[in-house]
């Protein structure tokens, strides 16, 4: 029972010490700690920080070496240096937004998704491959990709119908239920 009754005395004593210290020097704390941050909140938890940090040192509180208002300053300060510091070390966040989507962490899918579809056009004929290249991984137009290939326009629109429709059974055929195809006719 006697080491209840030390504990509830020492609680009492902690709570009347960081009211005391906080009666005393809070204003000046408070005014100390907006003028670093520029932001009353952030001052707020600053002067709560200095406050715990004075009570785990009672042996500072109860002889200080100087102005016990120094000290509670010079602490504010190197809480404020501190959480500068924390902040300038870490990379700044972004938020999320259309024009900046999340990364993508996992890219193996469509590794095996291009391997397979690597394959896939492998097995085409090789005018088929041939124009599904020029169109679909060049960019190309069909009157452009005509002239490079030296076919007539016609040629490379029925030639491409019929390379996708050839494309997608053999990628069907290759992959798990057709998974990926949208990327083809893309």
């Amino acid at each position: 029972m006697a080491v209840l009754g030390s504990r509830s005395q020492r609680a009492t004593s902690d709570e009347a010490l960081i009211r005391t210290l906080y009666a005393e020097h809070g204003k000046a704390l408070l005014a100390y700690a907006t003028r670093l941050t520029g932001d009353r909140l952030a001052a707020e938890d600053v002067v709560q920080e200095t406050l715990i940090r004075a009570w785990r040192h009672p042996e500072v509180v109860a002889n200080p070496q100087g102005s016990l208002r120094g000290w509670l300053l010079t602490v504010a300060r190197n809480i404020v240096t501190d959480r500068y510091r924390a902040r300038a070390a870490r990379p700044a966040e972004v938020a999320e937004s259309e024009s900046t989507v999340p990364i993508e962490r996992d890219h193996s899918e469509s590794v095996v998704d291009s391997v397979v579809l690597l394959d896939a056009l492998d097995r085409l004929k090789p005018e088929h491959r041939e124009v599904l290249v020029q169109i679909y991984y060049r960019g190309r137009t069909a009157s452009e990709a005509s002239v490079l290939l030296g076919i007539p326009e016609g040629t490379v629109k029925s030639r491409t119908h019929h390379a996708l429709k050839a494309l997608r059974k053999v990628y069907a055929g290759t992959s798990n239920g057709g998974v990926g195809v949208r990327e083809v006719a893309a």
